[in-house]
């Protein structure tokens, strides 16, 4: 919007006019530009900017345009069917491309079906490839339903509950015509088949209510067209309530009125000027918006808060019905892709826990919001496939602008393209009020979703942004025919990239969320359904302090990040602790092995050492004297008659000849070197040789004159002898053993 103001009263006369240029964006922020007189940097701006905001394709929209996207996008109908197998209870079977190539996505269980009706889109170009209906109904019974609802959108399930069997259906409205008394056989069958049987001991079939978003003149006037509302005499077990919700015409005009409010009222610009430039030079709001977040009746009369109230109140009174009445519910509005999406797609989220995640949001969205139709290109001012495209206009409460200086028509302009007719301007912020009443939500339960008010922020950022691709086009055909998947990024890789490169304390995180707390339907009492402004949204241009005023919320996050620098500390010691700790069963382990080892060793010395005196105790026993050296070599001195004491004869220890046999040397002494050697060197007999040469109890012809010594074996460590000790302690020596033959 461009204006030409005049100087203020205080300037002086020779002071030139003002010119301003007045950039009002879908996120609420008001951008002011000052330019010197007499120039026409405003012209040429003003024009750079409508050829940016208002491309003539939607092929030229930055999402296009930008180049390949690192956030790949694919396809969205493999999450819409892995979202109806789980409603449907077979979230064990997966979805893929060859199953929606081939049509074998039709699954069902007792009550409801996948039905491929709509696969080539054309029963319904606004609806899903895939529908949920009733297992008892064909194809052919659809289809013929389908004539009778407003753009062939038939009642079709968006939720079913997992224990009760209760659904939550969508439709459009019927086509009753002015005098409300036409019908449809296959439609009010259809509808019938939503009030399932009660699982309980009566066998009752459960209550319909058909939730009619309008207001009742409002739907009446439609039946002038051939639209209107169902009688509840022609649908079996049905009630109609209708909830007088505004159309998207009324909450633009609503929204312009918030915005110039807050614009009014607000302590600088969004630019960070103070907000008396906006004003004419001298006047200004005050900027204080403490008390205006705290009710509706300060907002003036911009009925914002008015209309939150009122989706807040319809999807409640619809998520109790379903949850405690075991209630089945079918909504609709005029065409069923606005208001419509908003009440099934909060109830959703009242209802379901799993839709309170990350994942379930992201579901809940592209299932209610993307799949059904809601015409993103029309409502956030983008070009279509059909390459028509749509003017946001400041909108006030009177029609025009106000009286401030800055707001005087004097030497204004407008685009030629300008259009603010209700009938061709189809602008309306009817997905981010939706978010709005998110955010109350998350408000009145803090516990209960897992993300944080500033991923609500940040997602309708990027949904405005032209990022991305996920929001283009009106319907789930158009971004097919557009190559959307292909051609743009995927705004939500892109937010779990930005959780993921962060963790936890990102602050897409709600750090009070606990899922076990909340894991039941939200059913908030009316009085709790009070709504204020949405500090985070609202405010952030208008009011920072105001925005910002989350000190709790941002003490809570740093100290999360500390808590988490302290968890990963304490895990790094306690690893520290885990790894000494094992160290330490290693060494006692191996200290345990070496006394084992120690004391093995030691018996085996003593064993050794007991075994040693025993045989020098039999050797001298024998008349033999026996030392053992440091080196292990045991020297016997034997002296075979005392009476020969003259005639001495030294042996040597039997050594290993080239030919295996044992040899001896003589000495000039009698005195025996004796070696043990190993058991499987020995050849022939040589013990009896050792026997021979040390033992006097050795006889001539082979024998031995004590039996019972049990010499003579192998294994001995000493001298290759194994001798009964006990024996040799028994023994008595007698003279006649040592007289000669």
């Amino acid at each position: 919007m461009v204006v030409k103001i005049q100087s203020a009263p205080r300037q002086t006369d020779k002071s030139s006019s003002r010119r301003l240029l007045q950039i009002i964006g879908k996120d609420m922020r008001i951008i002011v530009f000052g330019f010197r007189p007499q120039t026409k940097q405003r012209r040429v701006i003003f024009d750079a900017l409508s050829r940016c905001t208002n491309p003539a394709r939607i092929w030229d929209l930055y999402a296009f345009t930008c180049g390949p996207s690192k956030f790949s996008n694919p396809n969205p109908k493999v999450r819409l069917l892995n979202e109806y197998f789980r409603l449907l209870g077979k979230g064990f079977h997966r979805a893929s491309m060859s199953m929606i190539e081939d049509g074998s996505f039709a699954l069902s269980n007792d009550l409801w079906r996948i039905s491929d009706t709509n696969s080539n889109y054309t029963m319904c170009q606004s609806y899903p490839f895939a529908l949920i209906v009733p297992k008892n109904i064909s194809d052919e019974e659809v289809i013929q339903a389908s004539t009778f609802r407003a753009r062939c959108r038939i009642p079709v399930i968006s939720w079913c509950h997992p224990g009760t069997g209760g659904v939550l259906a969508r439709s459009s409205q019927p086509l009753v015509g002015l005098m409300m008394n036409m019908r449809s056989n296959a439609d009010e069958k259809l509808v019938a088949e939503l009030c399932t049987q009660l699982v309980d001991e009566k066998g009752s079939r459960r209550k319909l209510y058909i939730a009619d978003a309008r207001p009742r003149k409002n739907a009446l006037a439609n039946g002038a067209m051939g639209g209107g509302s169902e009688s509840s005499s022609n649908y079996f077990q049905s009630e109609i309530v209708f909830f007088g919700i505004d159309n998207i015409h009324a909450m633009r005009e609503s929204f312009a009125r918030l915005r110039d409010y807050l614009d009014t009222h607000g302590a600088a610009s969004s630019d960070g000027m103070s907000s008396f430039l906006r004003h004419g030079g001298w006047t200004w709001g005050g900027g204080n918006l403490s008390s205006m977040s705290a009710s509706v009746s300060t907002l003036g009369d911009s009925g914002w808060l008015i209309h939150v109230q009122s989706v807040l109140a319809g999807s409640a009174w619809i998520a109790a019905h379903v949850a405690l009445e075991s209630a089945s519910v079918l909504v609709h509005c005029s065409d069923g892709w606005d208001r419509t999406s908003q009440l099934v797609s909060l109830a959703n989220l009242m209802l379901d826990p799993y839709y309170r995640t990350f994942t379930g949001f992201q579901a809940l969205v592209e299932k209610d919001w993307l799949a059904f139709g809601h015409p993103f290109s029309d409502r956030v001012g983008m070009p279509s496939i059909s390459g028509t495209s749509f003017e946001l206009t400041r909108q006030s409460s009177t029609g025009s602008f106000s009286s401030s200086p800055m707001r005087q028509s004097s030497g204004s302009f407008t685009p030629q393209a300008s259009n603010s007719s209700h009938a061709q301007n189809n602008y309306s912020p009817i997905f981010l009020q939706w978010v709005d009443c998110v955010s109350q939500l998350l408000r009145i339960y803090p516990f209960a979703f897992e993300f944080s008010s500033t991923f609500l922020v940040d997602f309708l950022d990027c949904v405005l942004s032209c990022r991305f691709g996920n929001f283009l086009c009106n319907s789930e055909k158009e971004r097919q025919q557009c190559g959307v998947y292909e051609a743009c990024g995927c705004l939500w890789a892109y937010l779990a990239y930005l959780r993921s490169s962060e963790g936890s304390p990102h602050a897409h995180y709600n750090l009070f969320y606990d899922p076990l707390k909340h894991n039941e339907p939200l059913l908030p009492p009316a009085a709790a359904l009070a709504p204020t402004l949405w500090p985070q949204f609202h405010l952030r241009w208008a009011c920072l302090s105001e925005s910002q005023a989350g000190e709790l919320d941002a003490e809570c996050r740093n100290m999360a990040i500390k808590f988490s620098e302290m968890r990963k500390a304490k895990e790094a010691a306690e690893m520290k602790a885990k790894e000494y700790s094992v160290a330490m069963e290693t060494l006692n382990a191996e200290l345990r092995n070496e006394k084992q080892v120690s004391s093995s060793a030691m018996n085996l010395a003593k064993r050794a050492s007991k075994e040693s005196a025993a045989i020098k105790r039999a050797m001298q026993s024998l008349g033999c004297r026996v030392d053992f050296t440091s080196s292990g070599i045991c020297t016997v001195d034997v002296e075979s008659n005392p009476k020969e004491t003259s005639q001495k004869l030294m042996h040597s220890p039997p050594r290993r000849e080239s030919d295996g046999t044992l040899g001896r040397d003589d000495k000039s002494d009698l005195s025996l070197s004796i070696t043990a050697v190993a058991d499987d060197v020995v050849s022939g007999n040589p013990l009896g040789r050792v026997c021979e040469t040390l033992c006097p109890l050795y006889t001539r012809d082979g024998g031995c004159r004590w039996p019972d010594a049990a010499c003579a074996q192998l294994g001995s460590q000493h001298v290759g002898l194994t001798a009964d000790f006990d024996a040799f302690d028994r023994l008595s020596i007698n003279e006649e053993y040592f007289q000669s033959e």
